[in-house]
């Protein structure tokens, strides 16, 4: 099975997986909005520190988080290291050319490390906790004020899930083709970049061919159960708003006093 987590549910009972799906996702975009204004290392170790504690209300294992964080770990590294370099100010420890390395580079390039770390773990937890469809519902509850500007939501809102949803397929149908080519004698990552390309071509045409397959036996799938685009809906399941919920947007009122109190 693919690596890449992101995007698959783990069936729980944890507290986590009880919140109501529109204050996760409402949480996940806001906490992620507040890494960006954390210029502090005290305030970058609170957040990593909730993170994992919110991670471990989910029950799912950490090696299942890491494993989700290893296929971007050299994008991330990437953005790290090009931080670094970019950012001067304080002592230099080198500088050849165009390559510095600073006090400021080196604490930048950490923040950066964190905030992408903590960006997908947080991520993570959403799609690890929330059904598919629970998702679906709140983005379309989220995005329901559009539809008084002609926003088509439901479609809109209906297309995210299902994209979220068929990421981790994909990737591993990717993998299996990937393990039949190389059955084949195909071989790849080696060669110069034309090389490397050509050797995509088996690869990219079974995906492309098994997507669109995917793509309608979906659209058949939704005509049989009755979806009309633009038809007014009702909803099976009901998302019901708990005490724990309202706690957490108490949590996050008094994370964006701290922010606030460090920033001042």
């Amino acid at each position: 099975m693919n690596r890449l987590i992101i995007g698959r549910y783990f069936p729980g009972n944890s507290l986590i997986h009880q919140l109501d799906p529109r204050f996760k996702l409402i949480f996940v975009l806001y906490f992620i909005g507040l890494l960006f204004f954390l210029d502090h290392f005290f305030l970058q170790v609170i957040f990593f520190i909730l993170t994992l504690v919110i991670m471990m209300m989910t029950r799912v294992s950490l090696s299942i988080y890491i494993r989700g964080v290893r296929p971007l770990i050299w994008l991330i590294l990437f953005a790290t290291v090009l931080r670094i370099i970019t950012t001067r100010g304080g002592v230099v420890y080198f500088d050849v050319g165009f390559l510095t390395v600073s006090h400021f580079g080196l604490l930048s390039g950490l923040y950066t490390f964190l905030r992408f770390i903590e960006m997908i773990f947080i991520s993570t937890v959403l799609t690890l906790t929330t059904k598919p469809i629970d998702l679906t519902d709140a983005i379309y509850f989220l995005l329901k004020p559009l539809r008084y500007l002609y926003v088509p939501v439901e479609e809109l809102s209906l297309m995210l899930s299902i994209a979220l949803r068929f990421i981790p397929n994909l990737l591993d149908e990717t993998e299996k083709v990937m393990n039949a080519q190389r059955a084949r004698g195909m071989v790849f990552g080696e060669g110069n970049l034309l090389e490397q390309m050509r050797a995509l071509t088996p690869l990219v045409l079974p995906l492309f061919a098994h997507s669109l397959k995917r793509a309608e036996d979906m659209a058949d799938v939704l005509e049989v159960k009755g979806y009309k685009s633009g038809e007014k809906r009702t909803h099976y399941r009901a998302l019901i708003w708990g005490f724990k919920d309202t706690l957490g947007v108490v949590l996050m009122l008094v994370l964006m006093l701290v922010v606030i109190s460090f920033n001042i």
